[in-house]
Parts: C-alpha cells; structure tokens; sequence
C-alpha cells in the first residue's frame, strides 16, 4: 500500500471537526433553551401562587380589619354614626351559608381597588344598585371569585330557595334564592335592572342580586344568583343572628 493510499484511508476514518462542533453548538443551544422553560416555569409557577394565594392572604388581612372598623363604628354612640348605608368603610355584612365563606363585608362600588380588599362590592354603574333599606328595587353586588379574597368562590354551591342574609348596624335582611344564571355574557347588565327579568320576575319587589366571573380563573361570563327579601328583623342589644345562621 503506497503512502499516498494510507493518507486516505485515514482521511475517511477521522471524524471531520466540523460536525463535532456543530453538535457541541446543538447541545448547548438545547441546554439553553432547557434552562430558559425551567425558569419560566417556576416564575409562571410563582405567579400563580401570588395570583391565588398570596393575593388571598393579603386581601383577607385588609378585609378583617376593614370589617373590625366597621363592627367598632356600630357600637360607637351617636346619632349619625358610622353604620349609616353609604359609608366608604362598609355598609353592613353578607352572609350565604351555602358558600361556607363567614361574613363579607360589603362596600360601595365594584371596582377592582375595591373587590381586591377582599370584599363585595354594590353597583355604582352600569346600573346603580338600589339598597337593602328601599322599599323596591335591586340590591346588586359583585365580587371576585378566584384571588383577592375570592369572596364568591363557592357561588356555583348556591341553590334554588337557599337564604341570603344581609347585616346593617340596625336590621337583619333575611332573602331567599329563587333563580340561577349559571353562564351570560359579562356584557348583560340587564341582571341588574330592578325587575330582574331573566330571572323570570315581571313585577317590582325587593331583590338581591350577587354576580361574579365564571368559569372559575377566568372572566369570560358572568354567574348570576337572585333572592327575594322574605322578612327583616331588628338588630338586638347580642346581634343575635336570624335563624338561617344558627
């Protein structure tokens, strides 16, 4: 075999350099792009946490003390004091059983500063919400249903004839549910006209709306729930809850 000929053989059994390179290149890219969704997942992880249950824990805090203001202001004496309906600190307590939730304080407005301390909010607009104290109309209210509280997170356990008890400084509203909207467009601000009518209710009377999104971690709809007032009872010197929450 000549020199020559041996020279070749050995050419075509060594790996060209060039190859090797580009899979070093290969590998390393993959590794980068490896180690960018690592971290993307544990920052999407994060936030997810932040979004669900650190903003819980930040708006139930707010609320407590918001709410502890509140109950403070109505055991203050004077003739004009805090416990009045339209207050910035609060105008009384939801209460729905069903949602196994405790006492949600209610404030005026549903914006979203508002609904992420934790609370519910009644209508200012698009529809202004009637209070619980007026003789007809629709009390309307809003809350968030994942993060900031979540305060109508178990709206969906809500069923027909189940009671909604609404707290003020003076008077126990006691209402019960008679219509469920489990999915509408979040643009249907009829579900909060006075006379309800996709509730099936033609006529005046004294109604309690709660609205929040729906599906749970989204706000693509709106989940709507109606009561009607069945009875008030006044407040005693224990606030001795009304019998739907005993």
């Amino acid at each position: 075999m000549t020199a020559t000929g041996h020279d070749e053989d050995t050419d075509r059994s060594t790996p060209s350099p060039k190859p090797r390179r580009v899979r070093r290149t290969v590998a390393s890219v993959v590794s980068v792009i490896g180690e960018l969704l690592i971290t993307a997942g544990l920052v999407l992880g994060l936030f997810v946490v932040y979004s669900l249950w650190w903003t819980n824990v930040l708006a139930d805090r707010e609320a407590h003390q918001q709410g502890d203001k509140v109950r403070k202001d109505w055991a203050s004496p004077g003739p004009t004091g805090p416990g009045a309906l339209d207050t910035k600190d609060g105008i009384g307590f939801l209460h729905v059983p069903a949602m196994s939730n405790g006492e949600v304080l209610v404030r005026k407005g549903t914006e979203a500063e508002i609904l992420n301390e934790g609370v519910a909010g009644y209508y200012t607009k698009p529809a202004k919400s009637e209070l619980p104290k007026d003789k007809k109309g629709n009390f309307t209210l809003a809350a968030h249903r994942d993060g900031h509280g979540a305060r109508f997170h178990n709206i969906d356990k809500i069923k027909d004839g189940d009671p909604i008890v609404f707290e003020t400084k003076d008077t126990w509203y006691v209402y019960k549910v008679f219509s469920i909207l489990a999915e509408t467009s979040k643009y249907n601000v009829d579900v909060l006209d006075d006379v309800p009518k996709e509730s099936g209710k033609r006529k005046a009377g004294r109604f309690i709306t709660l609205t929040t999104c729906t599906p749970v971690y989204t706000s693509n709809y709106r989940y709507v729930v109606w009561g009607e007032l069945e009875r008030t009872e006044k407040v005693d010197a224990e606030r001795t809850p009304p019998k739907e929450l005993r």
